[in-house]
C-alpha cells in the first residue's frame, strides 16, 4: 500500500506522526528511532518564557492509559529558535515537522510564531488551545470557549502563512462546531483530540497521584472518543484532519483514518515502546496488502457511517443478537 499523502502543500511519505511531547523536539528519540522514517512529528509545546513545569510526580499510569501533568515545560521560544530548530535542521530530512504553540493569552501565541516564523526546518505549526494543564486569562482553555477560539486561531493566522494546525479539546458540546470555527478563523487542519481532564487518588494516601493534582487522560482509554470526534469533525470541515488519541497498533490507525483523519498521531504509546510509530508504519502496509487497499488515501473517511441509518426496529434486533 502506498503510505504518501500529498497535504498542505507538501508530501508526507506515510501518515504516522510523533504527536507532541513524546519526543521533545526530537533528539531525545533520535538513538532509539530513525526519525525520517516517519511522516512527522510534532514538538513539545513551545511558550515565550521558558517554564520548569509542574511538581513531580507529572506521570502516573492506570489499566487502560495514563494520566499526566507536566505542565507544558520547554525551555522558552528563544532558545527552542537558536538551539532545538537547527538540530532539526541539520538531522531532520524527510519527517515533516510542525512546532506546537502554546500561551496563556492570544498575544503569546503571536510572539512565538513570529518569533519562529522566519526560520527553516519545519512545516508549520498546531496551536494548543485545549490543554487541561494550562488554562488562558480567562480561566479555561481557547478550545472550550468559542469566542475565545476563533480569536487565537485568528491572531495566529494573521502571523503565519505556513500551514496552522488546531488541536482541539474533546470535552466539548460539539466538537464538529468547535472545528468548524477553527476553519472558518483560518485554521490549514485541525488536530483530534487532545487529552481531557481526569483525576487519579491514592488511597493509601488519600492524596492526588501527581504532584499538580489533576491532570490530562491519554491512551487506550480515549481512542473511541477521538474516533468519533474525527468522525463528527469530518461531517463539518473540509481542511485536514489528524487523528490522535490511545493509538497503539495498526488497527487504531486504520479506525481514524476509516472516520476522516488523513494523519495521525502516535502519542502515549511512545512512553512504552520509543518505536510504536514505526510498527504502526510496517502494520499499516500489512493491512493493505491483506486488504487489497493500494492507496491510503482510498481509506479516508470510507466508514461512511453517515449514509448508514438503521431502522428502529432494526435496531433492537440488533439489541437482542448482542444480549444472546
Amino acid at each position: 500500500m502506498n503510505l504518501a499523502q500529498n497535504l498542505f502543500g507538501t508530501v508526507f511519505q506515510n501518515p504516522v506522526l510523533l504527536a507532541s511531547g513524546t519526543c521533545g523536539f526530537g533528539e531525545e528519540l533520535s538513538d532509539l528511532v530513525d526519525l525520517d522514517a516517519l511522516g512527522g512529528f510534532v514538538t513539545k509545546a513551545v511558550t515565550v518564557e521558558p517554564r520548569q513545569g509542574n511538581p513531580a510526580p507529572r506521570v502516573c499510569e492506570f489499566a487502560a492509559g495514563m494520566l499526566n501533568s507536566v505542565g507544558l515545560a520547554n525551555p522558552g521560544v528563544d532558545v527552542v529558535r537558536t538551539e532545538k530548530l537547527p538540530w532539526i535542521r541539520s538531522h531532520v530530512r524527510a519527517a515533516r515537522v510542525f512546532v506546537n504553540v502554546a500561551g496563556h493569552d492570544v498575544e503569546h501565541y503571536q510572539r512565538v510564531i513570529k518569533t519562529l516564523n522566519e526560520e527553516a526546518g519545519y512545516l508549520g505549526f498546531e496551536l494548543n488551545v485545549s490543554c487541561p494543564n494550562d488554562r488562558n486569562l480567562r480561566g479555561i482553555p481557547f478550545a472550550l470557549d468559542p469566542v475565545a477560539l476563533e480569536e487565537v486561531v485568528s491572531a495566529a493566522r494573521g502571523a503565519t502563512r505556513r500551514p496552522l494546525l488546531v488541536k482541539l479539546a474533546p470535552n466539548v458540546p460539539d466538537i464538529g462546531e468547535m472545528a468548524h470555527i477553527a476553519e472558518e478563523a483560518g485554521a490549514d487542519g485541525v488536530t483530534l483530540i487532545n487529552t481531557f481532564p481526569g483525576l487519579i487518588l491514592d488511597p493509601s494516601s488519600r492524596s492526588p497521584a501527581l504532584g499538580a493534582g489533576s491532570g490530562g487522560v491519554s491512551g487506550p482509554a480515549i481512542r473511541p472518543v477521538g474516533v468519533h470526534a474525527v468522525w463528527a469533525a469530518r461531517r463539518r470541515v473540509s481542511i485536514p484532519i489528524v487523528g490522535v488519541g490511545g493509538i497503539t497498533n495498526a488497527a487504531d490507525a486504520v479506525q481514524y483514518l476509516l472516520a476522516g483523519a488523513s494523519l495521525v498521531q502516535v502519542g502515549t504509546a511512545s512512553f512504552a515502546d520509543p518505536r510504536a510509530a514505526l510498527r504502526v508504519i510496517r502494520g499499516l502496509v500489512r493491512y493493505g496488502r491483506a486488504h487489497g487497499v493500494r492507496h491510503v488515501a482510498e481509506l479516508v473517511g470510507a466508514a461512511a457511517l453517515e449514509s448508514r441509518e438503521v431502522p428502529g426496529n432494526e435496531i433492537l434486533e440488533l439489541a437482542r443478537r448482542a444480549e444472546g
